[in-house]
């Protein structure tokens, strides 16, 4: 069996919530669980836990997914947050993530870094963020919209050295696009695999030595491709590929 560990999202307390009101709570989104679940594949949810315990914890993983959720808050890439901190993020997330992808990285375990994830690996190489799209970049290209969600959807273009090219065979990509911030600044030793054409965000990349050190992020959702099916490009190889990584490095 392959343990594929997957960073928690966290509900903190709120007593207005009529069921655990006073816990936090740690969780994955069903369209992930099922998306990462295979014959012989068990995706784990890895606890907020002291660090010697998360520690013994991680070292049973053989591999590791950062799933999407709550922003990355600007301090964390030492930034201050911009209009009055409407955008706070999740800080303690951060944090505990951060722990989490030192870990993977300095001991060679397979990263795939999805949405929220892949802005994470950016801040983790020393990169940083746009706090808001429409805000800073002014960009016409809709990458978020609360009410379609998971329907909105634009092309990519894979850049000449792109791994992307190699898994699917193509120069260009539809994605669906379920986020506001974005890479502004690359981080160290990352090289981008595809960009949105129209404002040129930067929406894949992995790490420079890939063949000893295994990290990839795309900024889309490949869990949610099921929503628009054929009209986007099947999930399936991505994972295929971040899977054959986590099997040859076992």
């Amino acid at each position: 069996m392959i343990y594929i560990g997957v960073s928690s999202c966290f509900m903190y307390p709120d007593p207005a919530r009529s069921v655990f009101g006073h816990k936090t709570l740690a969780y994955f989104e069903q369209d992930m669980a099922r998306f990462l679940s295979q014959k012989g594949v068990m995706p784990i949810l890895i606890p907020d836990l002291p660090e010697d315990q998360l520690l013994q914890f991680l070292s049973e993983m053989d591999g590791f997914v950062f799933q999407g959720g709550a922003d990355i808050a600007s301090r964390t890439y030492k930034e201050e947050p911009i209009e009055d901190g409407r955008w706070p993020g999740d800080p303690h997330r951060d944090q505990y993530e951060l722990k989490i992808m030192d870990y993977a990285f300095k001991n060679n375990k397979p990263i795939l870094a999805i949405c929220r994830g892949f802005q994470l690996t950016n801040v983790y190489f020393g990169g940083t963020l746009y706090q808001d799209l429409k805000t800073v970049t002014k960009t016409e290209i809709e990458h978020r919209n609360a009410e379609l969600y998971d329907k909105v959807h634009h092309t990519v273009s894979c850049t000449y050295q792109s791994i992307l090219k190699d898994i699917y065979g193509q120069d260009q990509l539809m994605v669906n696009s379920v986020h506001h911030q974005g890479v502004k600044t690359l981080g160290k030793d990352l090289i981008v695999d595809a960009h949105s054409p129209d404002d040129n965000l930067i929406e894949a990349f992995h790490y420079k030595n890939i063949k000893e050190k295994y990290v990839v992020g795309v900024q889309w959702h490949p869990e949610f491709s099921h929503t628009l099916g054929q009209k986007l490009c099947d999930p399936a190889p991505l994972y295929q590929h971040f899977l054959k990584a986590v099997k040859n490095q076992r």
